[in-house]
């Protein structure tokens, strides 16, 4: 497993195309070493090209595109694009949404996850196959076939291997399929060192053993939740608004398993309740210190580094700190005092 001399450092971008190339350049200035957009309220892929354009170190990727709103060969040709665009620098995060939306938002098929992901990476790469290497496309899947690629059709070529592929992945079987196919494993900011150790890991490597794959050619990362401040009132507010981020994920059912690796299990039902009623700050309010500790670093701006370096230390190769309510400055200091550790 890694140690923190190799943790590699990610900050989010925003899937907004007007601060994309200031945000990227701004985490390049600062060393990070990966920005990473999210599926929300925009297309999470135009804002990368943009941030390509104008960085030249950084790692690019999705965190995440919902795989099952697209089909494989949209992915695949976006990807490549991507990759060649940005020179190799492109990782492609993917993940599965929840049923509800990919069915009633996305007006897209829903079935078997976890075997529905691990055929959706299959075929990418069978796809990028044939335009690298000349193979003939024959990919024939359970959910997916794809048989026809006209030299019309086949992009250029390029000097860069394919993107690499990360998933995200919270229950067992969806981890197992990520050790299995994927280079890499996006965690959920709800999930535990306890969690990490107990459960993730483990599942990845049984898929990595069923894979054959090797876990140092693999990439674990984990997006963290940050309360910190410079002061008592600063560190208060991102308290509470950490709070009521757990709160929020905690009401979603697919997180359920989490909680009840702790014994907390019978919380996410009156979390789902009040998230109904749109209660948001009484959710809050059920989150105690320990459950505040379980899945967030806590304290001020100085102790967060090293909060954070052993929650990482041993399972994690690279981290993305969550700070709802941290300052620029803040969110620097914590950047700088973590890439000390490695130096």
């Amino acid at each position: 497993m890694s140690t923190i001399s190799g943790l590699k450092i990610d900050g989010g971008l925003p899937n907004t195309l007007s601060r994309a190339v200031e945000s990227a350049e701004a985490l390049e200035a600062q060393g990070y070493d990966g920005g990473w957009t999210a599926e929300t309220s925009h297309d999470p892929f135009l804002p990368l090209l943009l941030a390509a354009e104008h960085t030249s170190r950084i790692e690019l990727g999705t965190n995440i595109a919902v795989a099952f709103a697209r089909n494989p060969m949209i992915v695949a040709n976006i990807g490549w694009d991507l990759q060649a665009y940005s020179r190799g620098r492109f990782i492609l995060g993917l993940g599965t949404q929840i049923r509800p939306h990919i069915e009633k938002r996305f007006s897209m098929p829903w079935s078997h996850p976890a075997r529905r992901m691990r055929e959706f990476v299959s075929a990418l790469h069978a796809i990028w196959s044939a335009w690298q290497d000349g193979t003939k496309l024959r990919f024939e899947g359970e959910f997916y076939t794809h048989k026809i690629m006209t030299p019309m059709f086949t992009p250029e070529p390029q000097p860069y291997s394919p993107p690499k592929v990360f998933l995200a992945a919270v229950g067992e079987a969806m981890t197992e399929t990520c050790g299995e196919v994927a280079d890499g494993h996006l965690g959920h900011p709800l999930v535990s060192k306890r969690y990490l150790e107990e459960v993730t890991i483990p599942a990845l490597c049984r898929g990595m053993r069923r894979g054959g794959r090797d876990r140092r050619e693999f990439e674990v990362s984990a997006e963290v939740l940050v309360a910190t401040g410079d002061n008592d009132a600063e560190l208060a507010a991102a308290t509470a608004a950490v709070r009521k981020q757990i709160a929020f994920y905690g009401s979603t059912p697919a997180y359920r398993g989490v909680l009840d690796l702790h014994g907390w299990g019978d919380l996410h039902t009156e979390l789902h309740r009040l998230s109904l009623q749109g209660e948001w700050d009484a959710m809050g309010s059920l989150i105690d210190d320990e459950m505040l500790g379980a899945f967030a670093v806590v304290g001020p701006v100085d102790t967060i580094a090293v909060a954070l370096k052993d929650r990482c230390d041993g399972t994690v190769d690279r981290v993305l700190p969550v700070c709802p309510a941290a300052t620029d400055t803040a969110k620097a200091r914590i950047t700088a005092a973590l890439k000390e550790f490695r130096s």
